[in-house]
């Protein structure tokens, strides 16, 4: 604690204090969440705004970056650190000093709504990013909140479920992204609304005093999710340091425009918020919860010690704030390299990339529209966006055709509950699949491109396309035998027409570079950069595949397939996976060899372009023990990885550094390591391992 931040606890009185703690209405009217500050004593007012792509501020506008989900498939943490720092510069523009985001929890059920806004189903690559997209936001005197602390892995029930995890499972898979994020010196951790063996997180003392703040040192301020405090003495003693919004519910809905007659999601089995009528609870409790003795004093000035040690970091006590920047060029160019380096391209039977003269049919029902996100709070107003149907004509030297053959699937949108169960719009369309069928017919190529649905507070029903998308690809498909599929998705989908087509490509949401970045990829200008960062599998193959596990029996999910998630489940079982973790095809081909260890930590390996042409590899390391293993331990995990630029007929020599998450298990006596000898699998995914190198641990 600075001197300047303990003057300011001395001269306080218990009214200013609690006023330091809750959210209050912001006179400007931008910011998510809002402490007044103290006049008298110079402490200037804290906006937290939402952020996780882009700032959020409804009626302005920002750079719409990829989904978090297609930056973690770049396998490129600098790339977090850019957006990260460009999100910066864009919050100070706005006058904004609390970024919310970035979102860092475990992809562990594919239909999660928010799958989007996370990075990864591995402990290890979501770090990485984590840590990478703080250091970036911070970089620019802003203050990132890493959200949501912890297990918040679903949208059903997201604000009443109770997680029953073990220890282990906690300390292993779900916890080390945040923890990376505290080693960064993230500023603030947004609790989440679900509660973890019992306790709701916002109260969960053992998690955010003894875990966040005692064991890993976080010096900086807990906050609520918006209307996700209970009780203010059970939060107060429990280590949440500041409550959001701090307004009743009627209020906030005003604010940010929501009819919260029509869209009251209290309670409802899909998410939404808690008692969207509650009135503050530091507000009404808090200092009458002081006076009595039921929360120490000292809790209080810690509360507000917290708050204004992350305002004095970032120059806000001293009244600096630097000058920030609104949709720079370079800001642009970001946007647009993000959304072409996370593009995966999964399968690809020659008919990528386009020739240029070729003549082209763009087919889907928003092939004229940017997909700029999933609903909720990290929904971005751009300043300009490029839809598929743009990038693709201004590319081209040959026709292009559009030919959209279904009804728009509606954006969906948490603040907006006006679409139909089906994703389409209820208005009436003359679009048919046979217009679609006739154009394919008529051109040298059809891409079809098709979405998914996702929002917060509402998990994806099924991981069906929605709408009749999967009628449209086949009856494309059966046209010509040159389809090439683009998906717009928040994490997987089945893919029940996959060996029907000539290529697959995974887009994810691209953000406002939308069809500038996919034109450069389909063409060639580009090589498809990313690799998947999630399992594509059918349905029934995942492990939250029952009802205990997803959404939960009787208000409890049971996280019973313990560290067995993503494609540690895969390798585990009888189940196969689609196209597994880390899996991506380049336009060039790569040759592996001479692979060997460098010193304790890092593995070096020669990558050499076999092809014609420059192309992008994501070369990642698998840790495997040859000791003697149990049916329930993972057989191999990720332990690094590299995305590097290898010149047509070249070799490049790649290091890659071993985080030392994936020789430590959690035990009754804490962290130890973990027993070998081992082996580094140096592989393309998962799945596909290319050499080995015995480990010497030191």
């Amino acid at each position: 604690m600075t001197d300047h931040v303990t003057a300011l606890l001395d001269e306080l009185d218990l009214e200013e204090k609690v006023s330091l703690v809750h959210g209050a209405i912001d006179p400007a009217g931008t910011a998510t969440g809002y402490l007044p500050g103290v006049e008298r004593l110079d402490i200037p007012p804290l906006r937290l705004v939402d952020g996780p792509v882009g700032v959020r501020i409804p009626g302005r506008k920002a750079t719409a970056f990829p989904a978090s989900l297609a930056l973690a498939a770049s396998f490129d943490p600098s790339l977090g650190r850019e957006q990260g720092a460009a999100m910066g510069r864009e919050a100070n523009a706005h006058d904004q000093d609390v970024l919310l985001g970035p979102g860092t929890n475990i992809v562990r059920v594919p239909h999660c709504g928010r799958n989007f806004e996370y990075f990864s189903e591995d402990p290890v690559h979501s770090l990485s990013f984590a840590r990478a997209v703080v250091e970036g936001i911070q970089s620019e005197d802003v203050l990132a909140c890493v959200k949501h602390y912890v297990a918040n892995n679903q949208e059903t029930n997201r604000t009443t479920v109770d997680v029953a995890v073990d220890e282990r499972t906690l300390r292993e898979l779900y916890l080390p992204a945040f923890r990376a994020a505290v080693d960064a010196g993230v500023g603030s951790v947004m609790a989440a609304y679900n509660a973890v063996d019992g306790t709701p997180m916002s109260e969960h003392e053992r998690l955010l005093r003894g875990v966040l703040k005692d064991e890993w040192g976080f010096d900086g301020f807990v906050t609520s999710d918006w209307f996700g405090t209970e009780d203010a003495v059970r939060s107060a003693t429990g280590g949440l340091d500041v409550e959001m919004p701090g307004i009743s519910g009627e209020a906030f809905a005003a604010l940010v425009g929501m009819d919260d007659g029509e869209n009251d999601q209290s309670g409802e089995s899909d998410g939404g918020m808690p008692d969207m009528a509650n009135i503050a609870r530091f507000e009404a409790n808090l200092a009458a919860a002081i006076e009595a003795g039921d929360v120490p004093r000292e809790r209080l000035d810690d509360m507000v010690a917290r708050v204004l040690t992350g305002m004095k970091r970032i120059g806000r006590l001293d009244g600096e704030r630097p000058e920030g920047s609104l949709d720079a060029p370079a800001h642009r160019t970001l946007a647009e390299r993000i959304a072409v380096r996370g593009t995966v391209l999964l399968a690809n039977d020659g008919v990528l990339p386009l020739d240029d003269d070729a003549d082209v049919a763009l087919v889907g029902s928003n092939v004229d529209t940017a997909i700029l996100g999933g609903g909720g709070s990290s929904e971005v107003t751009p300043f300009v966006r490029s839809s598929p149907a743009d990038g693709v004509t201004e590319r081209a030297d040959g026709d292009v055709t559009v030919a959209h053959g279904l009804p728009p699937i509606a954006d969906p949108s948490f603040f907006d509950a006006t679409t139909s169960e089906d994703g389409e719009t209820a208005a009436s369309d003359d679009r048919s699949i046979d217009d679609a069928v006739e154009a394919a017919r008529g051109a040298d190529t059809a891409v079809v491109f098709v979405r998914d649905r996702a929002t917060e507070a509402r998990d994806r029903p099924d991981l069906r396309l929605p709408g009749e998308q999967d009628d449209l690809i086949e009856a494309v498909a059966e046209a010509t035998d040159r389809t090439v599929v683009v998906i717009n998705s928040s994490g997987p989908v089945e893919l029940p027409w996959r060996e029907e087509v000539g290529a697959i490509i995974e887009n994810w949401y691209p953000g406002q570079a939308h069809g500038d970045a996919i034109a450069s990829v389909l063409y060639g200008d580009s090589d498809p950069g990313g690799r998947l960062p999630v399992t594509f599998a059918a349905e029934s193959a995942y492990p939250t595949a029952t009802t205990a596990r997803f959404p939960g029996e009787g208000g409890v999910v049971k996280y019973t397939e313990g560290r067995l998630v993503g494609y540690r489940h895969f390798e585990a079982t009888e189940h196969e996976a689609v196209y597994p973790f880390g899996h991506g095809r380049s336009y060039a081909a790569f040759a592996y060899r001479d692979a060997e260890q460098v010193d304790g930590s890092t593995v070096r390996v020669t990558v050499e372009n076999t092809s014609s042409r420059a192309g992008r590899e994501v070369v990642q390391a698998y840790v495997r023990s040859t000791g003697a293993g149990r049916a329930d331990e993972p057989r191999r995990e990720l332990a690094g990885f590299a995305s590097v630029r290898v010149p047509a007929g070249e070799s490049v020599a790649v290091d890659i550094d071993l985080h030392k998450q994936a020789f430590v298990r959690y035990g009754d006596d804490g962290w130890r390591n973990s027993e070998g000898p081992f082996v580094v699998d140096v592989a393309r995914s998962a799945t596909d391992r290319r050499l080995s190198v015995d480990l010497r641990r030191e």
